[in-house]
């Protein structure tokens, strides 16, 4: 029996299309295996977003070069962003030449029949599609997760930021059906799934390709009245699309959690307008007081890049301001760095390494202050969580989750999973919450 080992590099979206490649092979009679050494077959599932993220998968490749003359059958794939880039096809085909395929993003579900075409012809294959205007439905999926589970809603990416290379590998933007995705979301419901996570570059823009018009703010709404589904997420949001009507409609849906990641990158009107984001600093606090207004306790959480060229010093103490008045449970904090294709690379006033490391720092040491303050405010309450099984830190602890998406670890027992508990708050760290189970009265 031929074996499997998925590699996946980057976002939610990866891990997801990893599922869907997992679901593919082991229609096609492939088993899981748990290490690489073991595999018959390895598949990296690529991104490009950042610089360090092609770095990793070029080492892996060269380390997976020795492994393939100890083992000249296995087959290697290499898929995602990365494999999207023009340049990356060949750069693959010179210097990686024992990779047996190139795929992109676009033709994901071809992978069956691109290892079939490998094994019978014995020769690399590269086959990266520049753009597709469908959508593959009932493509096999391979859950990873036992009481959550990531649904994509929407593909691509009309935004072009200019320091985002996603539009370039992941096409225009592209909504599946409503009924598709609640077909997807019923049969969910009924295997025992709790927590649903709607994946898109931007789900605010969903529907907006659709006939008859159908958007973000109606597909929450048949979402909430799928059975057997109790928590509704989605990510990720654009703050320029977040309509007054998105906001009314997750006030109002009981399953939508009090919970919205929103990347603001920076907060400098001058470095907003360069990065093409389409709103201004004074915009974004608005939203954020018009969605705590409708959601009190709301969780916000956010991406920010420092760095950006022509970032000054006034620049960065305005992004610093943001945070400050905003107050973040919790960032993804980054450095700019160039993305081959994109209109940042080529500008001028790129910020030098060592002032973009002193940035990053002062930016963490905030958040980190920031985020510690925000779960001790939580010790004492006590929450609604969904446990999710035992701690990825610390199997002797179970782990669940608030509907404001952050982690509680807690004693407790197997078969628990899967259960919504009361957990009392007892203590807090930079990453988690402690919690103990209120007993039942």
């Amino acid at each position: 029996m031929q074996t499997y080992h998925i590699i996946t590099f980057g976002c939610q979206m990866n891990e997801h299309d990893s599922e869907l490649i997992a679901g593919m092979l082991e229609n096609s009679g492939y088993v899981p295996a748990e290490d690489q050494h073991e595999a018959d077959l390895i598949v990296l599932n690529t991104c490009c977003v950042r610089e360090t993220a092609e770095n990793k998968v070029f080492g892996l490749l060269g380390r997976l070069g020795k492994l393939k003359k100890q083992k000249k059958d296995m087959v290697i794939a290499m898929g995602g962003c990365m494999s999207q880039q023009e340049h990356i096809g060949q750069r693959i085909k010179q210097r990686f030449p024992y990779v047996d395929i190139v795929f992109g993003t676009h033709n994901l579900h071809t992978l069956p029949d691109l290892i079939a075409q490998v094994c019978e012809k014995k020769q690399q294959i590269i086959d990266v599609w520049r753009d597709s205007k469908e959508i593959s439905e009932n493509v096999p999926v391979k859950r990873f997760h036992g009481v959550r589970a990531w649904v994509s809603i929407m593909y691509g990416c009309n935004n072009f930021c200019t320091y985002c290379i996603v539009p370039y590998v992941r096409g225009r933007e592209r909504s599946r059906q409503p009924e598709a995705i609640i077909k997807e979301i019923t049969e969910l419901g009924k295997q025992g799934y709790k927590d649903v996570t709607l994946l898109g570059q931007n789900v605010n823009s969903y529907g907006k390709d659709l006939s008859p018009g159908m958007d973000f703010a109606d597909l929450l709404v048949k979402i909430n009245d799928v059975q057997g589904i109790e928590r509704i997420r989605y990510m990720t949001s654009h703050p320029r699309d977040f309509s007054d009507k998105l906001v009314e409609t997750i006030q109002n849906l009981p399953k939508a959690c009090e919970h919205i990641h929103l990347p603001v990158q920076a907060g400098s009107n001058s470095i907003l307008q360069k990065m093409n984001r389409g709103y201004t600093r004074e915009y974004y606090l608005s939203l954020v007081e018009k969605i705590r207004t409708a959601l009190p306790g709301v969780s916000l959480t956010t991406d920010i890049m420092v760095g950006f060229p022509g970032e000054t010093d006034a620049d960065f103490a305005d992004t610093v301001d943001l945070v400050r008045r905003v107050e973040f449970d919790s960032a993804f904090t980054f450095i700019y760095n160039k993305r081959r294709g994109t209109p940042a690379a080529k500008m001028e006033e790129q910020v030098p390494e060592e002032v973009k490391s002193a940035r990053i720092q002062e930016l963490i040491e905030l958040q980190n202050e920031i985020t510690l303050r925000k779960n001790e405010i939580e010790t004492g309450k006590i929450l609604e969580c969904l446990v999710e099984g035992p701690s990825r830190t610390n199997a002797s602890v179970m782990s669940a989750r608030t509907r404001t998406n952050k982690i509680v670890v807690f004693r407790g027992e197997q078969n628990m999973v899967g259960k919504f508990l009361p957990l009392c708050i007892t203590g807090y760290s930079l990453t988690h919450l402690e919690g103990e189970v209120v007993p039942a009265q």
